[in-house]
């Protein structure tokens, strides 16, 4: 058992993954915001959503990112 066990991910997937969760929450939480009834307002239903996606656009990201083999080394 000399060999040291990798993670599945990198430290920069793990920090670009907590911005897409902080992105996401932001997300929501701009969802709730909407003053018009039942959310129906630009905020609700246009611009929150927007925030939501770019989230998961983070996530894909920062599970597809491959850092370079000289950040990573050991």
């Amino acid at each position: 058992m000399s060999e040291k066990r990798k993670l599945a991910f990198s430290k920069a997937n793990y920090i670009i993954m907590l911005v897409g969760v902080i992105v996401l929450a932001s997300g929501f939480i701009i969802m709730t915001l909407d003053s018009e009834p039942y959310g129906f307002g630009f905020v609700g239903l246009t611009l929150g959503p927007i925030i939501v996606m770019l989230g998961f656009i983070i996530q894909f990201v920062a599970i597809f990112y491959k850092p370079k083999a000289n950040s990573d080394s050991e």
